[in-house]
């Protein structure tokens, strides 16, 4: 299998609104998708900073564990902002995660509704929400985009 850069990856991604695309922390940066192909953020868990030398001098250079939690909020927003890119955008944001700290939800924008669910519900939910975006689209004479439409 010829390797493929993520720049390709994501113009492939944003061409077909029926695809879905996996990644790590390359495609939560940088990635621009507005529109309907990008409906769904999942992160797998809580954007921990991975113990290294360099973290460790930063984290003592700037505060401890207030370090660490601005780290991480600006990756919770920085992986939440990929759903927001136009004023008409919308989405679903799942963390699968029970160990995310109230402390730092405060990484999503004001009114965004944070609620905690059993991965079964958060799948439920999910899938009705994906599901009415694709009747109104059906009702108002548009094709279909694809499982996650």
């Amino acid at each position: 299998v010829d390797p493929i850069d993520t720049g390709t990856l994501v113009d492939i991604f944003r061409d077909d609104p029926g695809a879905s695309l996996l990644g790590t922390d390359a495609l939560r940066d940088g990635v621009d998708v507005p529109g309907e192909s990008l409906r769904l953020v999942v992160m797998e868990g809580v954007p921990w900073p991975k113990p290294t030398v360099l973290h460790a001098a930063r984290r003592l250079a700037g505060g401890g564990a207030v370090y660490d939690d601005r780290l991480i909020r600006a990756r919770l927003a920085q992986a939440f902002g990929r759903l927001i890119r136009r004023a008409d955008d919308s989405g679903a944001f799942v963390m699968l995660s029970a160990a995310m700290p109230s402390r730092l939800l405060s990484a999503f924008p004001p009114g965004v509704p944070v609620t905690r669910v059993t991965l079964d519900e958060a799948v439920t939910r999910v899938a009705a929400r994906l599901s009415s975006r694709a009747a109104l689209r059906h009702e108002a004479g548009e094709p279909a985009r694809g499982p996650l439409s």
